[in-house]
This record gives C-alpha cells, structure tokens and sequence, in this order.
C-alpha cells in the first residue's frame, strides 16, 4: 500500500480519536461539573504518567524472543486493571480504548460495557470476554486486547498509550457485517455519531509509556 495512503489513514484515525473527546462536555447529574463530580478513571495496573509493567506488553516472539520488550521478557499482553467514578447519573453503558497516540494505533475497544460497572479487572480484555462487547484492534487478529509491542529503533521509540473510558446515554449498535467485522474505527464512528446527538456524557483518560528499544 503506498505511504501516503496508510499516513492518511492513520491521521484520519488521530483526528477521529481527538474529536470523540470534545463531546464529553455536558454537566453532570450530580450536581454540577465541579472537580470533585467528573469522571475519573484509576488503574491499579499502573500509574498514570508512568512506564506500562511487562504484564500489559505483547509477546511476540518468532524465535522464541519477546520483540516487544528490551531484553525480550515474554509478555504478558493482559489488559490493565480499571476503575472509575462519578459517572453521570444517565449513564447507560461505557466505552473503553487503548490507543498509541505516538503511532495511531488502536490496542482495544470495548464496549456496552454495564452501566452498574465501576471499571473492569485485570485480563478483562480476552477473547469473548463477559464484560462487554469487542471490536478488532489494529493487530486485525481476534476482538480483544493487544498490548504494546513499539517498533525497536525507530523514532519516537518511547509510545504513549492511552486508556480512556466513555459514559454514554446509550447503549451502542454497530454494523458487524459478516465480510467485514466491526473494528476500531466503526467504534470511533459510532462514537461520533453518539456524540452529536449529545449522547456522550462524559470520559476520562490516563496514559503510560512504553519503549522496547534499549537505551544508549
């Protein structure tokens, strides 16, 4: 495919991803926008700002060697722990993605999660997972969580993966055409459209970091 194909793909995809967050605008039922109502969201996993621990890195491995970490400790590729709080009284399901804003790349999409959910446990993100509907991340394997693997030696080696969760006033359809199953973004479209009709209540993101390149 030519180059200037996939980078129009991939900048279309970062501005998709960009714009999901202005709708994320409207006051709370709790009384207010005030600090102390937003929508927060905490991982157990790892800190925010901080490097992201083998257990959430992809393990890939075709001679027998992790590609993904620096001295090729097998990984773990487990989707982190979640939680959240103050969610919006309407809420009626949530949203969840990992997405590689140095590369554009989405690891995760989940959703319809419950709207009684508080977060989700560690490894949530399996194959067929219980906790809520998945689409395919940009690895185009199975629907489900795939973790960090940063290209070795080429710049920007450090990636920044962020996690942010969705409130919605709804619960969301998407297509899941038999030739053309759904993915990251008919997730993002679909938020798109939920977030114009003001359906989007609010979301919440922390972020952690990730090199497999040695340092100098």
């Amino acid at each position: 495919m030519d180059t200037q194909v996939i980078r129009a793909g991939l900048w279309k995809r970062f501005a998709i991803s960009t714009a999901l967050a202005t709708f994320a605008v409207a006051p709370l039922a709790h009384g207010g926008d005030e600090e102390g109502f937003r929508l927060r969201l905490h991982s157990g996993t790892f800190t925010n700002g901080g490097t992201l621990p083998v257990s959430m890195i992809d393990n890939i491995a075709p001679n027998g060697v992790n590609l993904c970490t620096v001295d090729g400790t097998p990984g773990g590729n487990e989707s982190p722990e979640l939680s959240w709080e103050h969610a919006p009284r309407e809420t009626r399901s949530f949203v969840v993605v990992a997405f590689d804003t140095t590369a554009s790349f989405t690891h995760w999409g989940m959703y319809n999660i419950s709207a009684k959910a508080g977060g989700l446990p560690a490894n949530a993100g399996v194959p067929g997972s219980s906790y809520g509907q998945q689409v395919l991340n940009d690895f185009f394997d199975v629907p489900a969580y795939e973790g960090p693997c940063p290209p070795v030696g080429v710049a920007p080696v450090s990636h920044q993966y962020v996690f942010t969760v969705y409130a919605l006033a709804t619960r969301l359809t998407l297509p899941n055409l038999a030739n053309f199953p759904d993915n990251a973004e008919t997730l993002y479209q679909a938020l798109l459209t939920a977030g114009s009709r003001g359906e989007v209540l609010a979301s919440a993101s922390i972020a952690g970091f990730f090199s497999a390149t040695p340092a100098n």
